[in-house]
């Protein structure tokens, strides 16, 4: 969907964390929610094939003692599916970033 796309679906996706009873207590603390839409929009780019190199903490280093529980893991994928649905990706895309997603159980939960 290009670099446009993928910038509406990063916004949206941290929208939707926001608004998520599950989660959202982890985002309203955000200081510069612009800057995390970035970091979303460029992790997505750049794992997408896409022209942006991620530059932020990876996901293990980003996640250290915030001990997030496998419910708020499943939420936050849970909103970014909705989002990848809204914006009609297709499935096998969205089936693609379910899985990369959760492989990275093991950096994010209860670390």
């Amino acid at each position: 969907g290009g670099a446009e796309k993928v910038a509406k679906i990063a916004n949206d996706i941290v929208e939707a964390h926001l608004e998520n009873p599950t989660i959202k207590s982890r985002f309203e603390v955000v200081e510069d929610v612009d800057q995390l839409k970035e970091h979303v929009r460029t992790f997505f780019s750049s794992g997408t094939g896409g022209p942006d190199a991620y530059e932020g903490r990876d996901m293990l280093s980003a996640h250290r003692g915030m001990n997030v529980s496998e419910e708020e893991l499943v939420a936050a994928i849970d909103d970014v599916l909705a989002v990848l649905e809204k914006h009609q990706a297709g499935q096998q895309e969205r089936d693609e970033v379910l899985a990369i997603l959760y492989s990275m159980k093991d950096e994010i939960v209860r670390q």
